[in-house]
C-alpha cells in the first residue's frame, strides 16, 4: 500500500473524522500520465493571461474553481473543534474568506463560474453578496449532509432554471449500486439571447478512494448531459468542475467516450493544464467539457489556467488553481 492510502486509511468520512483531512488530496498516480514538475508548471502557467478575449453575444467565458473547504459559522456536526473534518470560522475570518474568493471570481473575468467546496446557501450567500448586482444568478447543488461541501454556479447572465440528478441511482463495475457523492447541479442560464445549460460537478474523492463510485458517476454524467443535448439541441452545454482525475484515467475516458463531450483542453501539454500540485508534481484535475450534440459551431478559443504565485500554488487562497476557457459561436 502506499503512503498516503495507508495514511488515509486511518481517516473516515468527512462526518466522522478525528483527524484534519484535505477534503480532496489526490493519491500518487502509478502513471506519470499528465504529471509534471511543479516548476515546470509554474513556467508555463501564470496568473495573467495576455490578450483574453472580450465579453460579447458571440462568446461564452467560463470557468471553475475550486475554494476549497468554505466552512460557513455554524458547527453542524457538533464537532468543530481543532483537528475535526469540520472548520468553524469565526465571523470575522468567514468574511475575509468571502471577499477572498469574490475577488478571485472577479478576477477571472468570465460570465459563468462552476465552484466547488462550498458548504451551504449562508457560504454561497456571502459570495454572491460580494459580487453584487453584476452577478445576478447563483445556484447551489446542497446534499443536506451535516458539513458537505457542495457545487454551486454563479452568472453574470439570467437564471431560468435548476436541476438537480443526486437521486439517481448509479451502478459501479461490480454492479453494487450509488449516487453521486455531490450534487450533478443542473442550471439553465440565457446569454446574449442565447441558451446556456451548465452541469456544475465534483466527482469522487480520492481520500478513502472509491474509483467504482467515481467512474460510475462519470459515466452517469454522461448520459445525463447527452440526453440534455438531444432534448435541447439549440443550447451550449458545459460541464465544469473538479473531476478528480487525470486526462488518461477511466474517469475521464469514460466522459469523453463516444466524442459526446469534448474536453477544453484536449491536445494539451500536461504542464499547461495541471490544476494541482502534489508532491511537486501538477495534476490536471479540474476541467470543462462541451457537449458536441449542442449549440452548433461553437469552439474552445482560448484556454488558461490560473495561479496566484509562482511556485504554483492553488488560486484565490484555495490549493487549485482555476482553469478558464471561453467559448465562441462562429
Amino acid at each position: 500500500m502506499n503512503p498516503l492510502r495507508l495514511l488515509l486509511a486511518c481517516g473516515c468520512m468527512a462526518a466522522g473524522c478525528r483527524t484534519p483531512i484535505p477534503s480532496d488530496t489526490p493519491a500518487p498516480f502509478d502513471a506519470a500520465v499528465d504529471a509534471v514538475d511543479a516548476a515546470a508548471l509554474a513556467e508555463a502557467s501564470a496568473d495573467v493571461a495576455p490578450d483574453l478575449p472580450s465579453a460579447g453575444p458571440t462568446r461564452l467565458r467560463v470557468a471553475t474553481f475550486n475554494v476549497h473547504r468554505f466552512f460557513d459559522t455554524t458547527c453542524d456536526t457538533g464537532r468543530c473543534a481543532a483537528g475535526d473534518y469540520e472548520a468553524l470560522p469565526s465571523p470575522e475570518a468567514f468574511a475575509q474568506r468571502a471577499d477572498e474568493i469574490a475577488r478571485a471570481i472577479e478576477r477571472l473575468d468570465v460570465d459563468v463560474v462552476f465552484l466547488q467546496e462550498v458548504e451551504t446557501a449562508a457560504s454561497l450567500s456571502a459570495i454572491s453578496e460580494r459580487l453584487g448586482a453584476a452577478w445576478p444568478s447563483s445556484a447551489l447543488g446542497e446534499i443536506g449532509t451535516p458539513a458537505s461541501v457542495d457545487v454551486a454556479v454563479v452568472g453574470r447572465d439570467p437564471l431560468r432554471a435548476v436541476r438537480t440528478h443526486r437521486e439517481r441511482v448509479l451502478h459501479r463495475p461490480d454492479g453494487s449500486s450509488t449516487v453521486f457523492s455531490r450534487e450533478l447541479l443542473e442550471v439553465e442560464l440565457e446569454h446574449a439571447g442565447r441558451p446556456v445549460i451548465v452541469f456544475a460537478a465534483h466527482l469522487r474523492s480520492m481520500v478513502d478512494d472509491d474509483p467504482g463510485r467515481r467512474l460510475a458517476e462519470a459515466q452517469a454524467a454522461r448520459e445525463i448531459i447527452g440526453a440534455r443535448a438531444t432534448e435541447r439541441p439549440e443550447a451550449l452545454l458545459l460541464l465544469g468542475g473538479d473531476m478528480n482525475d487525470v486526462p488518461g484515467s477511466a474517469t475521464l475516458t469514460a466522459l469523453e467516450s463516444d466524442g459526446a463531450l469534448e474536453r477544453a483542453t484536449g491536445g494539451r501539454a500536461a504542464e499547461e493544464i495541471a490544476t494541482y500540485v502534489y508532491r511537486g508534481a501538477g495534476l490536471a484535475l479540474d476541467h470543462v467539457f462541451r457537449a458536441r450534440a449542442g449549440a452548433g459551431a461553437v469552439i474552445a478559443e482560448e484556454v488558461s489556467v490560473r495561479w496566484d504565485a509562482q511556485p504554483a500554488r492553488g488560486y484565490g487562497g484555495s490549493d487549485h488553481a482555476s482553469l478558464r476557457a471561453v467559448y465562441r459561436w462562429e
